[in-house]
C-alpha cells in the first residue's frame, strides 16, 4: 500500500470516527433534552400519519393525568415497573421459552421502560438490531430520566387506538373528557387495549377489551396500596 493510499485511508477513518462521535453526542443530548421536553414527533406517529390513520395527540403533564390512568397501565402492562431496572428478566425468560415452543405465536415481555424506548427513539419491528437498540435506550432512560418521567412519557406517546396517541387524546376521543377526569373503569378500558390498540378497540368495544378490563380493575385494587406504586401516583 502506497503512502498516499495510507494517508487517504487514515483521513477516511478520522472522518468516520468524528461522525460516529458526533452522532453519539447528538443522541446523548437528545435523550437528556427529553427529560424535560416532549418529543416533536416519533417514527410511529409519522407512520400513522402517512398510512392514513391520522395523528391525534396532546401531550400533558403528569398532574393532568388521573392517578387511575397511571395505575391502570401499571396493572395491565408492567406490575413490576417501580422495582425493576428497565427489564423484567423473569418474564423475558418465560417469553423466550414460549416462543421456542410456539414460534408461530410470538409472545412479548416488554416493560413500560422498553416500550418507551421503542416508541420514542425507534421504529416498530422485531429485528435483532432494533431489539439491541431498544436495550441501549432502555438503559439510558432508566439512568437519566427516572421512573416518573418514563411513566409520563409512556402515557403521552403510546398509541391507544388507530392514530390516537397518548392518554389525553384517548380520553377525549373515547369519553369526551380530559385525562385528569378519567374514572377507574374508563382508565382500565383504555389500558386493556394495549397489546394491540389497532385490533382491540375501546369504542366500539372489542370482545378482548370487554373481557380484560374487569381483570385490570382487580389488579388495580390489588396494587394500589403498594408503597412503591403509591409514589408514582402522587
Amino acid at each position: 500500500m502506497s503512502t498516499k493510499t495510507k494517508e487517504k485511508a487514515l483521513r477516511i477513518w478520522r472522518i468516520i470516527k468524528r461522525t460516529l462521535l458526533f452522532l453519539f453526542l447528538l443522541q446523548l443530548f437528545y435523550i437528556l433534552l427529553l427529560k424535560w421536553v416532549d418529543p416533536p414527533f416519533t417514527l410511529t406517529q409519522l407512520g400513522s400519519l402517512f398510512s392514513g390513520n391520522g395523528l391525534k395527540r396532546d401531550y400533558v403533564h403528569m398532574k393532568e393525568i388521573s392517578s387511575y390512568a397511571r395505575l391502570s397501565f401499571i396493572a395491565a402492562e408492567d406490575q413490576l415497573f417501580p422495582d425493576h431496572n428497565g427489564f423484567d428478566w423473569k418474564s423475558i425468560n418465560k417469553a423466550m421459552e414460549y416462543n421456542k415452543k410456539k414460534p408461530n405465536r410470538i409472545k412479548g415481555a416488554s416493560t413500560i421502560s422498553q416500550q418507551v424506548a421503542k416508541n420514542v427513539f425507534l421504529w416498530q419491528g422485531r429485528s435483532w438490531f432494533r431489539k439491541g437498540m431498544e436495550v441501549y435506550f432502555t438503559f439510558m432512560i432508566e439512568l437519566m430520566w427516572g421512573k416518573n418521567r418514563i411513566m409520563e412519557m409512556y402515557l403521552n406517546v403510546s398509541e391507544m387506538g388507530p392514530g390516537i396517541f397518548g392518554i389525553e387524546a384517548a380520553a377525549q376521543n373515547y369519553f369526551k373528557k380530559p385525562a385528569k377526569k378519567l374514572t377507574r373503569q374508563e382508565a382500565a378500558m383504555i389500558a386493556s387495549c394495549m397489546p394491540n390498540p389497532k385490533k382491540y378497540t375501546v369504542k366500539p368495544m372489542s370482545r378482548y377489551v370487554a373481557n380484560r378490563y374487569p381483570w385490570v380493575m382487580k389488579q388495580m385494587a390489588f396494587l394500589q396500596n403498594d408503597p412503591d406504586i403509591q409514589r408514582l401516583l402522587q
